[in-house]
């Protein structure tokens, strides 16, 4: 990918584009919290910093994110921060003041909401945080749109003066199609490291009541700019004729072309780039010259209660369809359009053609061969299988899942630890959390804080694999580099949950179930106590062992001594484990195995060995050699 190429076509996925469009409008800094389906963006961005001094860093939480990207614009900088839709829930507190104080520098706020929930606990529409915080918004449709818009977006900031929320979606976010780059801002064509200055300015950067007070006009004020900013860029435009009239937004108005071309149907359209603030003006004299119309968006009637509300306050008698006729969960398409349009136009409903294929038998995801969290669900159902145990966002969630199902609850970052101290007081019983490590820095800080301080009887086991893992391997501040790969301080865990006032703390490596089962058994003896389980990413470790040519252990199954028990397979539900329901045998996948030597501690019979370079074998596993490779493995991943 020719990214940095200052002309001509590349084939970008819409995050990509984003990154670009961001680059193209000279950004000083792109921040983030990394989260699906956001995370391509400062990836990009962080791949290309060095080579065009934009400053691009991973903070711990998205909240951190918008303040670091707010300081570049209050400094005179363009600005962009990224992060997933719930993301937006944990910067809100910033954001929402943020809105009255505004810009300086063009700020742009993107949130990569995920209709249809792809990867997601919940499918919050984000539109409606623009209208809340009073914010204007942008809905890119294709990755085209997405690096236009973000140009645009920084404009319409500096412009106004207000934040600038561009919501993109799955789709779009990951759609590849080919994108015309135009040039590079300036500064990034030469690589400059940008400077700006902060222009003290207490009336509008000190949100005191008083101040606060006089800044609430100047969101209404920046608003009415932000309309007509839209009407001179022709954002917001009538495609089309017809007395049948459709407003949408986005992804949707390809699923809308797309339709009417099928049907042989016409219509007007009117097309929303900027969906907030509405043109009121422009909506009103659409569909004044329609008998009916159509409102095609995904999830909430964000554009529809709106338009409803125009034709009412003008008088206008038109007949609007919208989530009366279209779904108010899950992402659109083309067939739910098209029968949506049909419907209003009062056509025979088509149904889709289906083409007959075999049932194929259910994939539910599974943690990784080799994944230490397998180790800790395992240990901590033998320990105390009564004990509540909520976790929290992340690769472990799948703890949740068949055959380990060692999770009771998981809400959002962090909740894991605040909701076991509820529990813990709730029930009089010990609570056991788990919680990532990425996750730990984002938000569990607080509420360990929180625990220590009202003296909750809960165990965290912090799954330590040194990598923001779920949503792509990303660094964080266990990882010790950046974004862009600068070394950095690497936080020990341990040493943090001690400075918090923990009781117990201990840092176990998770593949000695033994010492995992010990430290968990101590931990349960104190009021707060934390075990950090230190193991990398089985992904990362095997493909660096591979990159490195060291050997990966091997095991395998004596089939004279395995008795079709399944204990390692029922325990530990690992993928590199095939039970033969013939043979009532267990044999191991050694192209999914990675050497981890769970299922050998695991086993009744000691039926599982590893097989030595000289092709003997080694039933004994759990030795002072293999410990000592395995914590080589994490000492020396990165």
């Amino acid at each position: 990918m020719a990214f940095l190429d200052e002309n001509g076509v590349e084939l970008l996925l819409g995050n990509e584009a984003i990154a670009r469009g961001a680059f193209e409008a000279d950004v000083a800094c792109v921040s983030a919290y990394p989260g699906t389906p956001s995370s391509e963006i400062p990836e990009v961005a962080a791949k290309y910093a060095k080579n065009t001094g934009v400053y691009v860093e991973y903070s711990t939480n998205e909240k951190v994110a918008m303040e670091v990207a707010i300081a570049y614009s209050w400094s005179g900088l363009r600005a962009m921060v990224t992060m997933k839709h719930v993301g937006l829930n944990v910067a809100a507190d910033t954001f929402m003041s943020v809105a009255y104080q505004g810009a300086v520098g063009g700020m742009l706020v993107v949130s990569a909401d995920d209709p249809g929930m792809w990867s997601s606990q919940n499918e919050q529409d984000n539109r409606l945080f623009g209208r809340f915080a009073g914010v204007p918004v942008l809905v890119p449709g294709t990755p085209q749109e997405a690096k236009d818009f973000t140009k645009l977006g920084f404009e319409l900031s500096e412009a106004t003066g207000s934040l600038v929320l561009l919501r993109t979606t799955t789709r779009v976010s990951h759609t590849r199609a080919p994108v015309k780059l135009e040039a590079l801002g300036e500064g990034v064509r030469k690589g400059e490291t940008k400077s700006g200055k902060f222009q003290s300015n207490p009336t509008k950067f000190i949100s005191l009541p008083a101040n606060a007070r006089r800044n609430h006009p100047e969101v209404l004020r920046r608003l009415n700019d932000a309309l007509e900013f839209a009407r001179s860029r022709g954002l917001n435009r009538v495609i089309g004729e017809g007395d049948f009239g459709i407003i949408t937004e986005g992804v949707e108005y390809l699923y809308v072309k797309e339709a009417l071309r099928d049907l042989g149907v016409s219509a007007k359209i009117l097309k929303l780039d900027m969906v907030y603030p509405l043109d009121e003006e422009l909506v009103a004299e659409f569909c004044s010259t329609c008998t009916s119309v159509l409102v095609v968006e995904e999830l909430e009637p964000f554009i529809e209660d709106m338009v409803k509300s125009i034709l009412f306050d003008r008088g206008l008698n038109v007949t609007v369809h919208g989530k009366d006729i279209l779904p108010r969960v899950d992402e659109l398409g083309y067939w739910k359009v098209r029968n949506a349009i049909e419907h209003a136009l009062g056509l025979s409903l088509t149904k889709p053609e289906v083409s007959q294929v075999p049932q194929l038998p259910p994939r539910p995801p599974v943690l990784c061969p080799g994944c230490a969290h397998r180790n800790v669900f395992y240990a901590v159902k033998k320990v105390d299988r009564s004990a509540v145990k909520p976790s929290d966002i992340g690769c472990y969630t799948l703890g949740a899942m068949e055959p380990l199902k060692a999770i009771d609850t998981c809400i959002a970052m962090g909740a894991s630890v605040g909701l076991s101290s509820g529990l813990a007081k709730a029930q009089g019983n010990r609570v056991v959390a788990t919680i990532g490590d990425s996750t730990f820095f984002h938000t569990g800080l607080p509420a360990l804080v929180n625990a220590v301080y009202n003296k909750a009887r809960l165990t965290l086991v912090v799954l330590d694999n040194r990598i923001t893992a779920m949503t792509g391997h990303q660094p964080n501040p266990s990882t010790g580099f950046t974004a862009t790969g600068e070394v950095s301080p690497n936080l020990d865990i341990a040493e943090i949950a001690r400075a918090l006032g923990a009781d117990y703390v201990s840092s176990v490596d998770p593949y000695d179930l033994s010492e995992l089962e010990r430290a968990l058994r101590e931990a349960a003896e104190h009021v707060v106590s934390v075990v950090v389980a230190k193991q990398p990413c089985a992904l990362l470790r095997a493909s660096l062992l591979r990159q490195k040519k060291e050997r990966i252990p091997t095991y395998q199954v004596d089939a004279a001594k395995c008795t079709g028990c399944r204990v390692c397979v029922n325990l530990l539900g690992c993928p590199a484990l095939v039970f033969d329901r013939e043979a009532k045998k267990v044999s191991i996948n050694e192209d999914l195995c990675t050497g981890c030597s769970a299922c050998a501690q695991v086993c009744p019979y000691n039926a599982i060995y590893e097989v030595l370079p000289d092709g003997s074998k080694k039933f004994d596993v759990l030795t002072d050699e293999v410990k000592e490779r395995w914590q080589r493995w994490y000492s020396t991943l990165f």
